[in-house]
């Protein structure tokens, strides 16, 4: 039977296993959508409504979802406050692109569950620019899974910052680079197009460079196209398979 939950925690695993040792896929933010399907003892097993990625996730991770209307956090990290009006701010935050619920307004904060944000750091975005927050993640560290300024894979930086204007697209690169049509060729390459090996991708920024999160470097870097071209050919004994425009 299906139901539906959001992620109470800052973030949570989304596991190939209902084991806690399990290989992590994916991580569910704050607020974000599970619909689940079954139960297997302290696990749901299902999917993220999104972008219907399957996997298992800690039951005690998520909480009933309502129906109110949700908000993307657009700041690398928003600090949550106890109190509005003596800006009594806490240690604890949500990473970018969690979804908050506007449930009280009180003057340039708003309410969230028992604590409170600043009103700036939320919005509805109507934005197509979707390498508009890619400083947040860049020098992120390399985590296989990741989908956070805290820790992110390749195929997670094209997947969150696409996610932050709202545009679906799969969470995998195997799965990535079926579901985007544009073909582009390298000479006509711009900014924002998507470059594939396999079980690779990296973003294209201009004619000469490209952003990735690159796992030999252990972090989100920039790098020049021909010489990562050249070094996954090397190295990896990698091609590229294809260039795609996404948007």
């Amino acid at each position: 039977m299906r139901e539906y939950f959001s992620c109470s925690k800052q973030l949570s695993n989304i596991l190939k296993s209902p084991n806690k040792k399990s290989e992590v896929l994916s991580q569910l933010l704050f607020g974000e959508e599970f619909i689940k399907l079954k139960i297997f003892k302290k696990f749901y097993y299902g999917y993220t409504a999104f972008d219907k990625y399957h996997g298992y996730i800690y039951k005690n991770d998520l909480k009933k979802e309502n129906n109110t209307k949700k908000y993307r956090i657009t700041k690398q990290k928003s600090f949550l406050f106890s109190e509005p009006r003596n800006n009594k701010i806490t240690k604890k935050y949500l990473y970018f692109n969690s979804l908050v619920s506007q449930l009280e307004v009180e003057r340039e904060f708003v309410r969230i569950n028992g604590f409170w944000i600043k009103k700036k750091s939320i919005h509805r975005n109507k934005s197509k620019n979707f390498l508009s927050s890619l400083s947040f993640f860049l020098k992120t560290k390399y985590l296989w899974g990741g989908n956070s300024i805290n820790g992110i894979d390749c195929s997670g930086l094209v997947h969150e910052l696409l996610k932050s204007i709202d545009y679906r697209c799969p969470r995998d690169t195997k799965d990535q680079i079926k579901f985007f049509k544009n073909n582009v060729t390298l000479d006509k390459i711009q900014k924002g197009d998507l470059i594939f090996w396999k079980g690779h991708v990296a973003i294209i920024l201009n004619k000469k460079k490209l952003v990735h999160a690159y796992g030999p470097m252990k972090k989100v870097v920039i790098m020049p196209i021909q010489k990562t071209i050249k070094i996954l050919l090397q190295k990896n004994n990698l091609k590229v398979l294809a260039i795609k425009r996404p948007i």
